[in-house]
């Protein structure tokens, strides 16, 4: 089981309706104010009847405000109480850093039928003190909560049904969702977080102070020092044998939570395997050029390059080709309709490397590690398509990674965005899990792209081949992979248009469709986004 779901209440009441159409208008309102432009953009999308491209225009708009949460909070749904339900959770409040608050989260802890344990402090209790005061013979849950913190109503039932599962059984971590509360009660920036990611928990810690554990008495008792919270559940997941449980919902008020820690260098492989770039390219000679002498000066100790032409006629580019040292580059002719997966497909059967690294003609290298840096982590046993940090010439990020669901199919994750702004979480510059990634810039092995029959050439020939791809990578137990540390220029669409031809348009329709069939894109809530995060925006803003 990856996540818990709670459903929803119907309510309201006219007067509390009137005042949510009020909250609505001054949200708008907001929006228009911080970009009038976009805004008006998003209603003349409206009015020629596009509500789809309206609302994709309008989500991150309206998140901007800073009602927005406010209006979500109107709607959320209250946890239901569970009369009788079994388990026991004892809460330890970390009073490290001081105990300002703890009469609170104590009050908040007994609300919750939850017995608090103060550790530290002059009268607090020491980890091994506290570990005899817990009835270990009822099978107890380990909350570690910081003074000030408070739960929501419902917490404890949730956590404790979420973990009654028969696809919990083996848990021993369960987690939720949490925001930030200040002493009026105030509710603000909430953390709408994943369903488990081990490689995005290395770099940001989003469980600690927001997730129950199962930990032993002998764990407890030996476990020591000022971050001891955070030892617990790092040791908690290294032992874990099931996936650490998620329940979507709200249960924890914090004052504070741990930041996210932007990543170290990658220490590359010492011995990295040959690698076939594969690189369709029909003309464009400018772009293919300037791509081809950026692997050229790529950093890695064995290249193939695979330069497959589809059917191009311009005679500065041909002469090109033709002049290409064939020590270093093969030139495989395959003229014919555009079918972006036919012309991967037929380069990687006669390709020597043990990675593959699927390369438009229209990408940019900026540093000579990037392949060194995607190789490394696509040779892991848990990882299938490992994607790059791709940007537009403006330095705006064009693709980091792949949301499933957003408009019905798929989209890439927090798309013009600065690279150095926060963002959501910081979650655009922390290497991850993703659903997919796009073959813009993409490495597999070899072996495992030819396990799962390569792209897809007659469902998906030029939109949607690469999430495809991804999925059935995925479904193996080979998890796509977003690395920001390898960094690259993507002219997007300069070299094949954006499809609002009819006949593309028809295409992509259709492309479309066999991602819901196939994938149920159209319903599918992505494990690494959120029910609660807007689905026609791919910037990770609130439902609305």
């Amino acid at each position: 089981m990856r996540a818990i779901n709670i459903e929803p209440r119907q309510t309201g009441s006219p007067s509390r309706h009137t005042a949510s159409a009020w909250l609505k208008m001054r949200i708008h309102l907001d929006a228009f104010r911080i970009a009038p432009l976009a805004y008006l953009v998003a209603v003349w999308w409206r009015i020629c009847g596009k509500r789809v491209r309206a609302r994709a225009r309008f989500a991150p708009l309206l998140s901007a405000s800073p009602r927005a949460y406010g209006l979500w909070l109107e709607r959320e749904v209250a946890v239901a109480r569970t009369p009788h339900v079994a388990g026991t959770i004892v809460a330890l409040i970390d009073t490290a850093a001081g105990q300002e608050g703890v009469d609170r989260t104590l009050q908040s802890l007994s609300c919750e039928n939850i017995v608090g344990l103060v550790i530290g402090g002059p009268d607090g209790l020491t980890l091994a003190e506290a570990a005899r005061h817990i009835p270990w013979q009822d099978d107890p849950w380990v909350l570690a909560i910081a003074p000030g913190d408070r739960l929501a109503p419902g917490t404890r039932d949730a956590y404790l049904n979420a973990l009654a599962h028969d696809s919990a059984r083996h848990a021993t971590i369960a987690y939720a969702d949490d925001d930030l509360m200040d002493l009026s009660g105030r509710r603000s920036a909430p953390h709408f977080k994943p369903d488990w990611n081990a490689e995005l928990f290395r770099h940001h810690d989003y469980l600690t102070g927001a997730c129950i554990l199962h930990v032993s008495e002998s764990q407890l008792s030996h476990t020591s020092g000022s971050g001891w919270a955070a030892q617990l559940v790092a040791q908690t997941v290294a032992a874990a044998k099931a996936e650490p449980v998620h329940v979507r919902h709200v249960l924890h008020h914090r004052r504070t939570r741990p930041r996210p820690r932007l990543p170290d260098a990658l220490a590359i492989s010492g011995a990295l395997p040959p690698v076939s770039v594969i690189v369709p390219t029909r003309n464009g000679l400018n772009l293919l050029r300037k791509c081809l002498e950026g692997v050229a000066r790529t950093d890695y100790p064995d290249i193939e390059v695979i330069v497959v032409d589809n059917g191009s006629d311009d005679p500065d580019t041909l002469a090109y080709l033709d002049a290409l040292d064939p020590c270093r580059h093969r030139v495989l002719r395959a003229p014919g309709p555009f079918n972006f997966s036919t012309l991967n497909n037929r380069a990687a059967q006669l390709a020597r490397g043990a990675l593959l690294c699927l390369l438009n003609n229209d990408i940019e290298v900026l540093a000579p590690d990037w392949l060194g840096i995607m190789a490394t982590q696509a040779l892991r046993e848990d990882v299938g398509a490992v994607g790059a940090q791709l940007l537009y010439p403006d330095g705006r990020i064009q693709h980091a990674g792949v949301i499933l669901g957003i408009c019905g199919g798929a989209t890439h994750a927090h798309r013009l965005l600065r690279p150095d702004a926060q963002g959501y979480f910081n979650r655009h510059a922390l290497p991850q899990f993703t659903s997919a990634v796009t073959a813009a810039c993409l490495v597999v092995q070899r072996q495992r792209f030819m396990a799962v029959g390569g792209l897809d050439e007659a469902n998906f020939a030029v939109a949607f081949n690469d999430v495809d791809l991804c999925m059935r990578l995925n479904a193996r137990g080979w998890q796509s992979f977003y690395e920001p540390r390898a960094v690259l220029i993507h002219h997007e669409s300069v070299s094949r248009g954006f499809d609002r031809d009819p006949v593309g348009a028809e295409r992509l329709a259709g492309e479309l469709e066999a991602m819901k069939t196939r994938w149920g894109t159209d319903a599918i809530v992505d494990p690494f986004h959120h029910p609660d995060l807007n689905r026609f925006s791919d910037r990770f803003v609130v439902q609305l």
